[in-house]
């Protein structure tokens, strides 16, 4: 940690997504909340929160945009967006405005999209490979640290002042983004002329992640998680109104629980990443997952609660594991379209599944859909743990390289 910090442009970078990052802890819940209050719905919480996913079925052409522009400028204009975006939920009052949580549900989306994948392109730039999977690390702890407070802050401003005094804070935190990206001083490479027609160009990055096939069995690994992972969208609310017995807002309680975990599983993605390698810690953090999503099958606060924590451990174990495989095993100058097609690939079964949880909550005794969701995520953790493997000895792997693939390639398993 203390290498990273002594990189000017990482310090302004995790200082701008520190902020960032907060805001986005505290509105994501917010938005599932105020629909929840509006019409006394989980399955609305749960919809809301689709619309925010469903933009990932739009990633391939983000890619195109990232791997054609300059990567800093254009995180700091989608910055800017974002937050004249977030600042038009002013205009929600009532029930009848509830298709503009939808509205900035979706362009919320659409902006995470666009600027996580720009991000992870641009620390291959600023960065040495080594440094990546701390660098990631450190990135996913302090997002997870968040949770500690940033949930916990959003509930409590949203039943106090309600939602526009969230919709302000977060506009504002985008804006302090965009000024620490402005201040960094990155030399980026110039894009690669674009040669081909568009359709070729936004499928690069699928032709990529299929050819390779660490990156094929990270994807199937992914998709089975997200089958299941999605239901929570819906779930988690019904575990608190239903299960325990409490208010809506004491989903913000379980998140800050959950972040206690993030910030558990954070910093030791950020240790071991460098020791054992990204692809043997999948496994494990989507192990966690299931087992915490098992977990609040029980009515007992300290189970579900105990539930939350591995569930919040597991999540940045397989985030940064996953991040910094596709930097490694990715070219420079197509990274753009590859993360995109992976958030594409992986964000319509999740998609799926939040809606598909949205509307059997409603029929469904939730503790099915719990015992669902933690088979899909143990299923995933097996398949992982048989597939993925660490790549053969000798071939190149690095930021801006393709990895050499054997004549024959090796069989994963």
């Amino acid at each position: 940690m203390r290498e990273l910090l002594k990189d000017r442009n990482l310090r302004l970078l995790l200082v701008g997504q520190t902020l960032s990052m907060f805001g986005d802890t505290a509105m994501l819940l917010v938005l599932a909340m105020w629909a929840k209050q509006l019409t006394g719905s989980n399955s609305a919480a749960g919809t809301v929160l689709a619309a925010v996913i469903v933009p990932t079925l739009l990633a391939p052409l983000g890619g195109i945009v990232i791997d054609r522009l300059p990567r800093r400028p254009l995180m700091i204009a989608v910055d800017v967006a974002t937050a004249a975006v977030v600042l038009t939920l002013l205009l929600v009052h009532d029930e009848g405005d509830l298709w503009l949580l939808y509205v900035v549900g979706f362009l919320y989306g659409a902006s995470l999209v666009l600027f996580q994948s720009a991000r992870a392109a641009l620390l291959t730039t600023m960065l040495p490979e080594q440094l990546l999977g701390p660098a990631n690390g450190s990135l996913g702890t302090v997002r997870e640290a968040l949770r500690l407070v940033g949930p916990l802050t959003g509930a409590a401003l949203f039943a106090g002042f309600g939602g526009h005094a969230v919709a302000v804070l977060d506009a504002a935190t985008f804006l302090v983004s965009a000024l620490a990206l402005a201040l960094m001083r990155v030399a980026e490479p110039k894009p690669e002329p674009h040669e081909h027609h568009v359709l070729h160009e936004a499928t690069a990055g699928a032709r990529h992640l299929f050819t390779h096939p660490v990156l094929r069995a990270l994807v199937v690994a992914t998709v089975i998680c997200m089958l299941a992972i999605g239901f929570g969208e819906s779930v988690f609310f019904a575990v608190v109104d239903q299960g325990l017995g409490r208010p809506v807002s004491f989903i913000g309680v379980l998140a800050a629980v959950q972040g206690a975990g993030a910030v558990l599983g954070g910093i030791a993605v950020t240790v071991l990443i460098s020791r054992v390698g990204e692809l043997r810690l999948v496994p494990v953090g989507l192990a966690l997952i299931g087992v915490g999503c098992l977990l609040p099958v029980s009515d007992l606060l300290p189970v579900v609660a105990a539930g939350s924590f591995l569930l919040g451990a597991g999540l940045p174990i397989v985030v940064v594991a996953i991040v910094t495989a596709l930097q490694r095993r990715t070219p420079g100058p197509v990274q753009g379209r590859v993360f995109t097609a992976f958030e594409f690939l992986t964000g319509g079964p999740q998609l799926v599944s939040i809606l598909v949880g949205a509307a059997l909550v409603a029929v469904v005794d939730y503790r099915w859909l719990l015992l669902f969701m933690a088979v899909g995520n143990l299923l995933g953790a097996l398949y992982a743990a048989v597939r993925l493997r660490e790549p053969v000895p000798g071939l190149r792997v690095g930021p801006g390289t393709a990895e050499v693939e054997p004549t024959h390639p090796q069989p994963l398993a």
